[in-house]
């Protein structure tokens, strides 16, 4: 059977809830549920008004009841996928659910692939290849940053701003190539100073989303906290005491720390993934100096620098960028106690005006995907190009169009325009079964 042909079911819902959904979507899925439904109103699901819902009884194939059931009634196109669609809604006992299916697929339904409502969805035009991917990334979203961005990718926004781009493009490359198809005429259609103009605009747009890719990676990951001091001035201890939990070894001998401890934590929604590192000195110890420059690149990877001391002791001297937040704390003082936890609400307080900070903006567009990424560094490659070529005074319209061509196929790419088999077996793929 080809995909269109196919009518698919699956189990939408983690087990252990209360209720679980059972998901049917296809040209078929109204007739299959009616075959193993039995309304108390005694009335057909084929002949069901779309979007109603309806109160009846799972039965198998001797009339024995399953369960009673309420089945959501949706017809083409408006359903999530785009098809005639049914969502059975029942106990959440796993036998149960299981059952439904096993009686669906009796009827004719076969099991859903992983992500195959949602690949449905977009093959129906629905959404695009990149609302497809927020999908999955709104049901990964962990904290509130992750949640928001897959919530406005969802909305079409980034897309929208991509299709805008492609549009400007085009229209410049088809003026373009009418001067190739007239090219014995030596006449030009395209005001080469514009497309320099438009190039340059394309260029700081791809550009800013390209940049953007750091802080999506932090928001997705966890905002990196390098806590940096000397032997024993109290990293460990604001490590457990920030984490909640004794992750770290607490120890008055010097040197107890000797390789990075790494732990993420939400504070008021946003996750902060904090290190503790070994404490920074001279010493002869091999085994401490290798901790101690794991200690420096940590630091040097790390997004913010708690930098910790003591009473009468110099902060430790590393380098630090200008694009790394330094917080200077001193323990063992009557403002800030690492053991006892005095100042430490005002260091989270900290930690989240920044996070916060850097959430906002030019754009709210922020790009969290490692696919998104390459295909814009790749379309940035040859935007760049094009301005290039026309610094350099190309006056032949075919060698700019390839390139333009290429940044053009290249956005394409992320919206699904133009994409493969191949792609979308590999993003769909990654999706849980049922969505």
């Amino acid at each position: 059977m080809s995909f269109e042909e196919n009518t698919i079911c699956a189990i939408a819902t983690a087990s252990g809830g209360a209720i679980g959904i059972v998901r049917v979507s296809g040209k078929d899925a109204l007739f299959n549920t009616d075959a193993i439904f039995r309304a108390i109103n005694g009335k057909s699901l084929v002949d069901a008004k779309p979007n109603t819902i309806h109160y009846g009884e799972i039965i198998n194939q001797h009339g024995e009841i399953i369960d009673d059931v309420l089945v959501a009634v949706y017809h083409a196109p408006f359903s999530y996928t785009g098809e005639d669609a049914v969502e059975i809604m029942c106990h959440g006992s796993l036998y149960i659910l299981q059952m439904v299916v096993q009686l669906l697929c009796l009827q004719g339904c076969v099991l859903a692939q992983p992500g195959e409502y949602t690949q449905r969805a977009f093959l129906n035009g629905k959404m695009d290849l990149s609302q497809a991917e927020a999908v999955a990334d709104l049901i990964a979203s962990s904290n509130v940053a992750t949640h928001r961005l897959a919530i406005s990718q969802m909305r079409g926004g980034y897309s929208k701003e991509l299709r805008t781009l492609r549009e400007q493009l085009l229209e410049m490359t088809a003026l373009l190539e009418l001067e190739i198809d007239f090219s014995e005429e030596d006449v030009e259609f395209a005001n080469r100073q514009q497309l320099f103009y438009l190039a340059q605009k394309v260029d700081k747009k791809i550009s800013n989303l390209v940049e953007s890719f750091r802080l999506g990676n932090v928001l997705k990951n966890g905002i990196p906290v390098a806590i940096i001091g000397q032997p024993n001035v109290g990293k460990s201890t604001l490590l457990n005491r920030l984490l909640h939990e004794d992750k770290a070894l607490v120890s008055e001998v010097r040197g107890t720390t000797r390789d990075a401890i790494e732990d993420s934590i939400f504070i008021q929604g946003i996750l902060f993934r904090f290190i503790d590192t070994a404490g920074i000195h001279t010493t002869d110890d091999v085994v401490e100096s290798m901790g101690i420059e794991r200690t420096l690149k940590k630091a040097q990877e790390a997004d913010v620098i708690i930098m910790m001391k003591e009473p009468g002791v110099e902060y430790p001297n590393i380098s630090v960028s200008q694009n790394q937040y330094v917080i200077r704390v001193e323990n063992k003082t009557e403002e800030f106690q690492a053991l006892t936890g005095i100042g430490v609400d005002e260091l989270e307080e900290n930690l989240v005006k920044y996070a916060q900070s850097r959430q906002q903006t030019d754009s709210d567009i922020i790009v969290t995907n490692v696919r998104h990424i390459e295909a814009l560094r790749l379309a940035l490659s040859d935007i760049q190009r094009v301005e290039q070529e026309l610094t350099d005074g190309y006056t032949t319209s075919d060698i700019i169009v390839i390139d333009l061509h290429g940044c053009i196929n290249h956005l394409a790419e992320i919206t699904g325009d133009i994409t493969s088999d191949e792609t979308l077996h590999s993003i769909f793929s990654r999706f849980c079964i049922g969505k």
